[in-house]
Formats: structure tokens, C-alpha cells, sequence
């Protein structure tokens, strides 16, 4: 695939709370959004924060400023948060794994849940593979760190296969693209919207999603330091509840945010909506509770036994509950992730 064509595929929204792996860079704004001597720094992706904050009205009467830094994927925020250059921004279920792993200075703040259909490992249409166990000797594409790497790591684990029976190529989406579609890989372990994009192309189908396979969380991540701070502790609050009701938003516009998204990533407008339909439309926000813990735990045990992490740690350890007291009474009420793989 010519480089040219590769722009349509910037990350969006829950790319930041799905998956994101890899190296990025970072640009940074500052916001006329509120007012006030408080100015929260908020990392944030192509189409996210941001974009979905102002469609839903939510930037509106703010007694704050924001300052926006966007980067092109979860762990290079992360580090940003590390550093105390960013005082929260949103990433999926892997990245505070790999982050806490390597000891940043981070803690974990709010969660939303949804379905994980978008999270795949998708063949070529053509493709003799047809089960999951077939994968065996075979090449497959995957962000290393991301929330696809857990995905596929735990179902090669079902289909009783490790990660020594398949060759692993670790790339980003835009070079794992390339591979895919070149057939220089076999499989792709992916998310959407790029699940979306190459459904629509008509040149690959699903193998496996991750549907009973991997939690389907997001994470809000913030500095201990902002936390210490009264004023930017107090805007991370408003801040948690005003995405709650965008994320709302969302679920009752579907359209309307898949067309926003398309405009601010660049992504087709049927590629977005397939994907608001399928994976970010179904988000909610939940609470930070043992359960969530207990399940990224399992994350966290199995990429520490692979030694893909430098060390095992206790999860619970970069959890701050303290914003679960703002979420709906539904939203706050005790869910199950599954049963964790690890």
C-alpha cells in the first residue's frame, strides 16, 4: 500500500481507550475552553478527548483552561504522565500494564467498558486458515504493548497455542497494514477502527474477536503529582463527569459522532460508523472496582510470566478510587469482566 493512502488511518477516540502501542510523537495547544487560574494538561489522540468532548457541548462553562497534547498512541502518553508534562489522558486495557511494569509514576483514575468485537485477529478472505489452532507456524502482525498483544496472546492461549508456536511481527497499524495487504503476513491482530477499515475493503475476515477474551477497559490515567494538586484534582473530577455524559452522548448519536470522527481523523465516514457501532459506541463508564482490578491484574501476571514486562507488580498499587463516588448508580454498580487469562 502506497504511503499516500495511509493518513486515513489516523487513531481515534478509544484507540487511546482500546489499545496503542509504539513510539509517537506529541503536539501540544493550548485551549481558550474556560477560565480560571487552574490549567489541566491533558493528553489526548487524533478524535478523542477533545473532538468528543466539543461535539457533545461538554467544553462548555468551564472554570479551567486546557491545555491539549496529542499523541499518536497510549504508552508515548503515558510517558508524558510519567514525566508530569501531561496530567491525564485515556488509554486502553494494556498500556498502564506495561507503564506500572517499567515503574512510571502513574495512577489509574476512572475506566469504561464495552464490547471487545472490534479486537481481532483477522486473515486474509482467501485464507486456508479457519480456526484459531490453524495459526500455528504462522506470521501474525501485532502492536507490541497494545491491547490487541493481550488479545491475541490469550487466544492463542484458548486454542491451546503459545506465543513460541507462532511468529510474532511486531508493527504499528500502518506498517502492519502494509504487510497485511502485501501478504507478508498471515494474520493481523488488530482493533477498531482499522477492524472496520479492512472489513470494508472486502480483502479480509475475523477469525476470532475477543468477546469473552479480554475485558473490554479503558483507562483514565493521571499523575500523582496533578492529584496532589487541590485545583487540577478538582478539574480531573469535573473532567471525569463530563466525559461520562459526552460518552452518553455518544450512545444516543451514533451518526452524529461517526461523523464528527471522520472529519477529525480523515477515516471514511462508513469505516467510522461501522466502527462507533461496533466497539466505541458501546462504551460506559464504570467504576475502578476489584473486579476491574482483578482483571487487569491477570493482564499484567501473564505479560510478566512471558517476560515482556521487566517485573510483576500489584496492580491495585496504581489505583486511585477516590472519582468512583461521581459515577451513576448503574455505572458504579459491580460488574464482571470474565474469566481472566493469565
Amino acid at each position: 500500500m502506497r504511503r499516500r493512502t495511509l493518513p486515513a488511518l489516523l487513531l481515534p477516540l478509544a484507540l487511546l481507550l482500546t489499545a496503542c502501542g509504539g513510539a509517537s510523537s506529541a503536539s501540544t495547544a493550548e485551549s481558550t475552553d474556560g477560565k480560571g487560574s487552574v490549567t489541566l494538561n491533558i493528553g489526548d489522540q487524533k478524535g478523542g478527548y477533545e473532538a468528543i468532548l466539543r461535539a457533545s457541548g461538554e467544553l462548555d462553562d468551564l472554570d479551567y483552561r486546557i491545555k491539549w497534547s496529542t499523541f499518536t498512541s497510549g504508552p508515548p502518553l503515558l510517558e508524558a504522565v510519567n514525566a508530569e508534562a501531561v496530567d491525564i489522558g485515556g488509554v486502553g486495557n494494556t498500556p498502564p500494564v506495561f507503564a506500572a511494569g517499567s515503574h512510571s509514576k502513574i495512577v489509574v483514575v476512572g475506566a469504561t467498558h464495552g464490547s471487545s468485537a472490534g479486537e481481532v485477529i483477522a486473515v486474509p478472505k482467501d485464507s486456508p486458515v479457519k480456526t484459531t489452532a490453524q495459526l500455528k507456524g504462522r506470521s501474525i502482525a501485532v502492536a507490541q504493548g497494545s491491547s490487541a498483544h493481550y488479545q491475541l496472546v490469550a487466544s492463542l492461549k484458548k486454542a491451546g497455542l503459545g506465543i513460541s508456536d507462532v511468529k510474532l511481527k511486531y508493527l504499528q497499524p500502518a506498517d502492519a497494514l502494509a504487510a497485511f495487504s502485501r501478504g507478508k503476513v498471515d494474520a493481523w491482530a488488530i482493533w477498531d477502527p482499522y477492524t472496520s477499515q479492512i472489513l470494508r475493503s472486502g480483502k479480509a475476515r475475523v477469525l476470532t474477536t475477543g468477546e469473552g477474551i479480554v475485558n473490554g477497559l479503558g483507562f483514565q490515567v493521571a499523575s500523582p503529582a496533578a492529584l496532589k494538586d487541590v485545583g487540577k484534582a478538582k478539574a480531573i473530577g469535573d473532567l471525569m463527569v463530563r466525559l461520562q455524559r459526552a460518552q452518553g452522548w455518544v450512545f444516543k448519536h451514533p451518526a452524529a459522532w461517526a461523523k464528527v470522527w471522520a472529519k477529525e481523523t480523515g477515516l471514511p465516514y462508513a469505516v467510522a460508523y461501522d466502527a462507533v457501532k461496533r466497539s466505541y459506541g458501546t462504551r460506559v463508564p464504570v467504576a475502578v472496582d476489584p473486579a476491574a482490578v482483578a482483571s487487569e491484574q491477570a493482564i499484567a501476571d501473564t505479560f510478566a510470566d512471558l517476560k515482556l514486562i521487566p517485573r510483576r507488580f500489584t496492580f491495585k498499587d496504581y489505583v486511585d478510587t477516590r472519582f468512583n463516588r461521581d459515577l451513576p448508580a448503574s455505572s458504579a454498580a459491580p460488574r464482571s469482566y470474565g474469566k481472566a487469562s493469565s
